[in-house]
């Protein structure tokens, strides 16, 4: 059996086997946004902007998911499997939590968010 030094040492974050992909996703994006960039200034109509802003939005879900999926197979299960899972199923739902709360926030004609 390891000791938790042991383990530490030789854990790796769940993501390491998915991060090709994470990269290529995440270099499609990138290449999105300069097109948004592209977009914007060139004046393109607001409806052209808005579905590729919503295709960015989409592809950094799919990211987040994969990521979540990574860790709690493989992060999770471990801190879990050690006897330590409770501050990690905690810090999860706390994310998640923050995470879906975004997509519900609306502002009226006019207002701009704190941080735009």
């Amino acid at each position: 059996m390891q000791t938790s030094t042991e383990r530490e040492r030789n854990f790796r974050h769940s993501y390491t086997k998915d991060r090709r992909e994470l990269l290529n996703r995440l270099n499609r994006i990138e290449g999105q946004v300069r097109g948004i960039r592209r977009l914007i200034g060139d004046e393109a109509y607001c409806l052209d902007v808005l579905q590729q802003v919503e295709a960015v939005t989409a592809a950094a879900d799919e990211v987040a998911l994969l990521l979540l999926e990574d860790h709690i197979d493989g992060c999770l299960t471990h801190a879990i499997e050690s006897g330590e899972g409770s501050p990690y199923v905690s810090e999860v739902k706390s994310v998640v939590r923050r995470a879906m709360g975004r997509r519900g926030a609306r502002r009226g004609p006019g207002k701009r968010s704190a941080t735009a």
